[in-house]
């Protein structure tokens, strides 16, 4: 039976239009067999999902029920060795024990007080934020995409505030290919159909600019005095774990310099070691006018993030202007400094470098025919697999299943 869904529901062709839009071709009826009502097997919990769930992910079908550092057990009891980490959540290892007993023992205390009161884990938090990374100020707030549009209304108001752009004519690049979640604005600067479409009208004074390509960014910056910032990845994961030319990141440093605009780096998947730095941007050697965090700074207990400016860009924020119920909450203060410090006293970050040169080392040397390319930093990598192959990326993540590693695909042909 279990193999009946995975055919029909998991791997169930995706199909584009002429209005591009995502229509999965599997069958509602497909789970109408299942009467198992057993709640150990797999296909329980997936008819679950289909019937009770809105049908927004394609998921391998592993249900996971527990989990340890670098592995995790699905409901049968098989152990899988966890190759995707929550997309760099869990960089610290799955239930890692000091930011359980942290997580724990601030729950017994106090977990909210919304920012109608100070509480006394915020401000040693945003201290320790500021501190650990070289900024003058913090903003907390919870989710990664929530960093991202924080960082797009800062970059905003500091255009209007200091570099003197008329009202409503401040504009933001984004780079081809970018990724930075599903809200509206994230929508909007995307040039993926399968996120835009038909979730318009988008007018929001974005623009984007080929990946890579500094001569591009120049151009657009030359054509147009009203660009507020550049916003990017230093590696474009969704996009396929895309690294960008040796330097690249340093002349777009150079450029929004030059051209008084400012470098937003999203460092909410490939920042705190996941690619064997502390943040992708430093193997440029460069620095950011405003740096976004999400995913591990939580370690997968809460969500958690920050984006982190001096007090030209942040301080042009007054009360009542942007904020969150949830953001720099008791409970998600404690679990990021636990999450932080087990990066640092594990040598997490140093060990992500190490393991990720094995490991792409090892894909090298396997020498298959049906793979492209093998590429990455740290533990931040993707295997291109040949879309003339006679079988797909996706096969492959299922015969990676069956061998107790777990993974996903990106872009069709590209796993992660």
């Amino acid at each position: 039976m279990l193999k009946k869904v995975i055919s029909t529901a998991v791997k169930s062709p995706v199909t584009i239009t002429s209005t591009p839009s995502r229509a999965f071709t599997a069958d509602p009826k497909q789970f109408d067999d299942i009467k198992a009502q057993d709640p150990r097997t797999p296909d329980y919990f997936m008819k679950l999902e289909w019937d009770y769930g809105c049908h927004n992910y394609q998921s391998v079908p592993v249900i996971i029920s527990r989990a340890k550092g670098s592995e995790v057990w699905d409901v049968e009891g098989k152990k899988y060795l966890d190759f995707l980490s929550g997309f760099s959540v869990v960089n610290q290892g799955h239930c890692h024990p000091k930011i359980l007993k942290a997580m724990v023992e601030q729950a017994e205390k106090l977990t909210l007080t919304s920012r109608a009161f100070y509480n006394d884990l915020l401000g040693p938090w945003e201290q320790h934020l500021t501190k650990t990374f070289g900024y003058q100020k913090a903003l907390c707030m919870n989710t990664g995409v929530e960093a991202g549009e924080s960082g797009v209304k800062l970059a905003r108001r500091w255009a209007y505030r200091v570099k003197k752009v008329p009202e409503n004519k401040a504009k933001v690049l984004f780079a081809k290919g970018n990724f930075w979640g599903r809200t509206l604005a994230a929508c909007a600067s995307s040039d993926d159909p399968y996120r835009y479409h038909q979730f318009g009208p988008f007018d929001m004074g974005f623009d984007l600019i080929d990946y890579g390509d500094a001569n591009a960014l120049e151009e657009a910056l030359k054509a147009d005095p009203n660009i507020a910032a550049y916003m990017l990845e230093p590696i474009q994961g969704e996009a396929g774990v895309v690294i960008p030319p040796d330097g690249y990141l340093r002349k777009v440093r150079e450029l929004c310099t030059k051209y008084n605009v400012l470098m937003i780096c999203d460092e909410v998947q490939t920042g705190l070691g996941r690619t064997g730095k502390l943040f992708a941007h430093q193997y440029d050697g460069i620095r950011p006018d405003i740096l976004l965090l999400g995913k591990a700074l939580s370690g997968g207990f809460y969500p958690v993030s920050a984006i982190l400016a001096d007090d030209e860009v942040m301080m042009t924020i007054q009360p009542g202007e942007h904020g969150s119920t949830y953001g720099g909450n008791p409970l998600a203060c404690a679990i990021g400094k636990a999450s932080l410090d087990v990066l640092f006293e594990e040598n997490l970050i140093e060990r992500s470098a190490t393991l990720g040169e094995a490991l792409r080392k090892g894909l090298r040397d396997l020498k298959k025919d049906f793979v492209i390319d093998v590429r990455g930093r740290g533990l931040l990598g993707a295997l291109e697999i040949d879309p003339k192959a006679k079988f797909s990326a996706w096969d492959v993540c299922l015969k990676l299943k069956e061998n107790g590693i777990i993974t996903k695909t990106t872009k069709g042909n590209i796993i992660r």
